[in-house]
């Protein structure tokens, strides 16, 4: 089990937005903006809590990641005084990686350049889409000529790792629309893309929209052959594809490890250190309103609303030594985990990765047992029906298997065999994040993500 000794990556949720969009279906709320000063109080009480049982990390934190919401609606000295928290409470790497979302029209010069001298070096841009009828259908405040602005002043407050996400299978979206999109946006040259299928999640008016046949949305097969457009066109253009939905540069110098072909082949320097995290099963810790985490054993959640959250820490007084590390006065539900579901999830998640896969060695090492001892069906039935490859690794001699391109584009349909029947219900699956069936999402995988949904889970069990 994972102890307070390993050192967790950080996600911290800033559930705030100047509007919902109809397709989110994260923790957000919209015009409660005047509450953000009591919230990043708390946030930092927070902070200051969790750092008591593991002040003595010998390894310090790699990556922190700011997520929402929008959090840049936080201002720089806000955002500057929880980076002073964090770093008061744990050991920084010298490399951290610090990521901040922000939306395209939210960030002036001022305010990026106020937080990357707070020590936020990365910043994932939510564009979505350069087709303007697009953004309004998705009810986005801002433009392109937005995006351009915001990665023209970012690059001139030093940023050197930006993320720009992406969406497609969009209402009415072309494939012709989809192409000029990637094409507008790799002329920006940023290090990192990632391109994700529009999920309709329930509850949301999307999702109730689609449900009464209000919403057009691609066939499946058109949406295929946009994510197989994304996969050539972007490493026609110097992307490595690493993750199912992920691409990054790779400005390291050519060598004999980085051949596509070759057993050894290397992450891109500017994958997303953060998200690998989760996508190798690796603790992190999840604070403010809604965020998940997994550390010290535990899967567990925070309460959703904000004005609770703010509540649980209001009076709090330091130090408090009745609660076991992970939990804190936020959370409202926690999960022992069990090494299988530690092996489920391994699995889950690790296949997301296009290079690293699922490695035999590395999973005897993890869990003591040897990979098709636990898995010997599904192994066989995914790799019979063309969804994983086998490859030996010429540095190991270890067996890794990796999903084929069939495998990432019907996903959903073979991955979840390692969740029927042997760990998670329907709502915790759906609670977790993975799908369990097609409709739950479209291409690729879902894995874990820290930001609590707001639909019907078993998470949902508080006070408003």
């Amino acid at each position: 089990m994972i102890s307070p000794s390993s050192p967790p990556s950080i996600y911290l949720h800033v559930p705030f937005c100047v509007h919902r969009c109809a397709y989110c279906d994260f923790n957000t709320y919209a015009g409660q903006e005047s509450l953000i000063p009591a919230y990043v109080d708390s946030l930092i009480r927070e902070i200051n809590f969790i750092g008591q049982p593991i002040t003595n990390y010998q390894s310090p934190i790699t990556t922190i990641f700011f997520g929402g919401g929008t959090p840049s609606l936080l201002s720089g000295p806000q955002l500057a005084s929880v980076m002073d928290a964090l770093r008061a409470a744990f050991a920084f790497s010298p490399d951290l990686e610090a990521t901040i979302e922000a939306n395209p029209g939210t960030t002036s010069p001022e305010f990026l350049r106020h937080i990357r001298e707070a020590g936020i070096n990365r910043i994932s841009f939510g564009v979505q889409s350069a087709n303007p009828e697009e953004l309004r259908t998705l009810e986005r405040s801002h433009n392109f000529f937005d995006v351009i602005n915001s990665i023209k002043w970012a690059r001139q407050a030093g940023f050197r790792n930006l993320n720009l996400d992406l969406i497609y299978g969009l209402p009415e979206q072309t494939l012709a629309s989809w192409k000029s999109t990637l094409q507008r946006v790799a002329d920006l040259h940023p290090e990192h893309i990632s391109a994700y299928a529009l999920t309709l999640e329930h509850g949301t008016p999307f999702g109730r929209w689609s449900q009464r046949g209000l919403l057009p949305l691609p066939d499946p097969d058109l949406a295929a052959d946009m994510y197989e457009f994304a996969e050539e066109f972007l490493g026609a253009n110097g992307y490595v594809h690493y993750e199912i939905s992920n691409w990054a540069i790779d400005r390291r110098p050519m060598t004999e490890d980085r051949l596509p072909q070759s057993p050894v082949f290397r992450l891109p320097s500017h994958a997303c250190r953060h998200n690998l995290q989760y996508w190798r099963s690796l603790p992190y810790l999840g604070l403010g309103a809604g965020a998940h985490g997994y550390a010290g054993g535990y899967r567990y959640s925070n309460v959703l609303r904000i004005k609770t959250y703010i509540e649980r820490f209001s009076n709090l007084q330091l130090p408090i030594s009745n609660y076991q590390f992970p939990l804190t006065p936020a959370v409202v539900n926690h999960h022992r985990q069990t090494e299988r579901d530690d092996m489920n999830e391994y699995m889950l998640n690790n296949l997301r990765l296009l290079i690293e896969g699922v490695s035999a060695a590395d999973f005897k090492s993890r869990f003591g047992r040897e990979l098709t001892e636990v898995y010997p069906r599904e192994i066989e039935e995914l790799t019979q029906n063309g969804l994983l490859e086998k490859k030996i690794s010429e540095v190991s001699g270890s067996e890794v298997y990796r999903l084929t391109k069939r495998g990432r584009l019907l996903g959903n349909h073979g991955i979840p065999k390692f969740y029927f029947g042997n760990l998670l219900s329907p709502s915790e699956s759906r609670a977790f994040g993975f799908p369990l069936d097609s409709r739950s999402s479209t291409l690729g995988i879902c894995s874990h993500h820290p930001k609590a949904e707001l639909s019907d889970s078993f998470f949902i069990q508080e006070p408003f």
